[in-house]
């Protein structure tokens, strides 16, 4: 049965759609106004005859036929029709703090933008601020929220835990001691989205849970061998006690795909003996070493029966950043500090890819300043060779599929990134 909440927040979801898809205002606030009386009604609506609804303080006869429809059927039609039409991003985007329906409309309806992560980006292109109502303050405060939503999403990216995961698996070693504690799971795993950071110590629970509990982590649930606290990033932090002798064997296991684990398990049974470490596993299956972020489809376990095992990209191999923006568009510094910060962590190259000439809300470039951009890459490269800036665009793909700038005119750039914004959806 609906209760008095349910049904307001019906009709108040109703009214804000309405807004949002620019429907008729005044009926949008009478919906808005119903919401507000049902919420306020002391008595159930569905307890009491369907006549009576009809005379009640604040609701009027057509929001009252709807709450006669929503009690016989559990359906609001015009809203189904409401929600059909409208994109699952726009609804999240309504549990974005500080973002009305009239602001939503505009976002959706004017720039073209149909989720919050896309809106996040708009955001952080200052694209916001060529649109009524959105000033610097207000692009500020809805980045700032959309950043705080997904936060608190439980959801988290790999490169937004690195840092906070790595500073807590230290401390946690500095304080267990080496052998002791090992994180594992999908940060070791490296998972894209990552929705708790995982650790196995050889301590006591009891004693696990002490080195948490010191004011800075909040526990959340707790069993025989197991804690699970959060801290102030809000990740869920899960710590299993294990035994000595079954350390190396449960690492393994969180380390691994059910799939992948399922297909190992059947191949090589563990011994009842305790393994020294996570190589000395695949040795005595007689397999070379699978890294953990490649333990998720069976089939590698396969390939690397053989001798030949691929070398893979480290960070230490990253010899550039090739997509920059710097104060020439919308970036903050100068081509000239960008190409020091570089030099300085031992980069080889920089690659300067500035807004093209359509996006205006990113002061993007025109033919003129290219070539002046241009100039001023040559003074920097004679400057500070062997060091190369190399000249690039961030070139937009226009409605009719065509770039920014003519053929002729692309290749004066080294290279040319290819946009798509929020135009083609």
């Amino acid at each position: 049965m609906l209760d008095n909440y349910a049904i307001a927040d019906q009709f108040s979801l109703l009214s804000k759609l309405m807004d949002i898809h620019e429907e008729n205002s005044f009926k949008a606030k009478a919906y808005s106004s119903a919401a507000f009386a049902i919420e306020k009604t002391i008595d159930q609506l569905a307890d009491i005859p369907r006549e009576k609804i009809f005379t009640l303080r604040g609701i009027g006869d057509s929001a009252a036929k709807k709450i006669v429809e929503l009690l016989d059927t559990g359906k609001l039609s015009v809203l189904d029709e409401l929600l059909e039409k409208t994109p699952e991003g726009i609804l999240e985007m309504m549990k974005i703090k500080g973002l009305g329906p009239k602001k939503i409309s505009t976002i959706w309806k004017a720039m073209g933008i149909e989720n919050v992560g896309e809106l996040l980006y708009a955001c952080n292109e200052n694209r916001l601020l060529l649109y009524k109502g959105f000033g610097e303050k207000t692009q500020k405060n809805v980045a700032d929220s959309i950043e705080f939503y997904f936060k608190h999403q439980g959801h988290f990216l790999y490169q937004e835990v690195e840092e906070y995961a790595n500073m807590v698996d230290k401390k946690l070693i500095d304080f267990f001691g080496t052998g002791n504690i090992t994180a594992c799971g999908e940060f070791i795993r490296q998972i894209p989205t990552i929705e708790k950071l995982t650790w196995v110590c050889t301590k006591a629970i009891s004693e696990i849970k002490d080195f948490f509990l010191d004011g800075s982590f909040q526990l959340i649930e707790e069993t025989e061998k197991e804690i699970q606290v959060k801290g102030e990033e809000n990740i869920t932090i899960i710590i299993q006690e294990v035994s000595a002798e079954d350390f190396q064997k449960m690492q393994f296991r969180k380390n691994c795909s059910e799939i992948f684990l399922q297909e190992w398990e059947k191949k090589f049974p563990f011994t009842s003996l305790p393994y020294q470490s996570q190589e000395e596993i695949f040795a005595d299956a007689g397999i070379n070493f699978i890294p953990a972020f490649l333990r998720e489809d069976a089939a590698v376990i396969e390939q690397y029966k053989t001798a030949i095992v691929p070398e893979f990209i480290q960070a230490q191999d990253i010899k550039s950043i090739i997509h920059s923006h710097s104060n020439w568009s919308d970036g903050t510094n100068t081509i000239e500090e960008m190409a020091k910060e570089c030099i300085s962590k031992g980069f080889e190259y920089l690659v300067i890819s500035d807004h093209s000439k359509i996006a205006f809300y990113a002061n993007g470039l025109n033919e003129e300043k290219v070539k002046e951009q241009h100039r001023y890459i040559d003074e920097l490269n004679a400057k500070y060779g062997p060091f190369r800036i190399f000249k690039s665009i961030e070139c937009d793909i226009l409605n009719d599929g065509s770039l920014d700038y003519s053929e002729d005119f692309l290749n004066v750039f080294d290279l040319v990134i290819a946009s798509v914004h929020s135009n083609l959806k």
